[in-house]
Parts: structure tokens; sequence; C-alpha cells
């Protein structure tokens, strides 16, 4: 009696498991975002580094554009500039995005007003995706 409970709990489990892993792969790809930021080591340390940058535009977008999933790529030039390349997950590729500060290093406050660009750009792509 005792492994005809086990194996109807088992099977039963696996169900249950297998079930959810479609579900959560199919909603993971429409909304997986991924950040990458080359040569983010050029960063000044007090703004909070690539990290920072990454989740502040994670942050920005889940607000400003729910459900648009994305892959960036961020680039840190010279002379406190970023240059961002961003394809939404289902292929297509925004302009690519830029931010300078001419008078001082970036700093967090920066990577806030990069990511509601980048996030303001992903809302439209997601109006014209409905």
């Amino acid at each position: 009696m005792r492994e005809r409970m086990a194996l109807v709990v088992i099977a039963a489990a696996i169900g249950c498991v297998s079930g959810s892993a479609c579900a959560m792969s199919s909603a993971e790809r429409q909304q997986s975002s991924s950040c990458q930021v080359i040569d983010g080591n050029k960063l000044p340390a007090e703004s909070g580094g690539a990290d920072a940058l990454c989740r502040e535009i994670a942050a920005a977008t889940a607000q400003a554009a729910p459900g648009v999933g994305y892959s960036i790529e961020i680039r840190v030039l010279p002379r406190a500039r970023l240059s961002a390349t961003v394809t939404t997950t289902d292929g297509r590729q925004l302009p690519e995005l830029g931010m300078a500060s001419m008078d001082k290093p970036l700093t967090a406050g920066s990577f806030k007003r990069f990511a509601a660009s980048i996030a303001e750009e992903l809302a439209k792509v997601g109006a014209t995706k409905s």
C-alpha cells in the first residue's frame, strides 16, 4: 500500500514539475532580460559599477515596459560616455542609444537617466507589439 502511495505521489510531483517548467520557460522567454557591460572596470567606483547600471536598467524597464524582454550590451567609452545596443527577445534591434556626462564622471544619477531612456524606448517597442 505504501509503495503504491509513493508511486502516486512521485507521479503527481513529476507531472506538476514538468507542467510548471513548460509554463515557466515560455514566460521566461518572453520576459527574459540580460545586461552585459563591456569595459565596466572603467566606470567610477562611486557610481556603483556595472552591476548598479544593469540593476537600474532592470528596474526602469520593469516599471516602464513590463513584460518586454531584452538583451543589452553597454560599452563604456572614454570621456564619461556610454553606448548601448538593445535587442528585444523577439529579435527587434533598437537604434543605438548613447549617453555622455560632459562636466563630471558618470554617477548613479547618470545610470538612472540612461536606464530611463532605455526603458522608454523599450516601452515604445512594447506598445507597437500589442
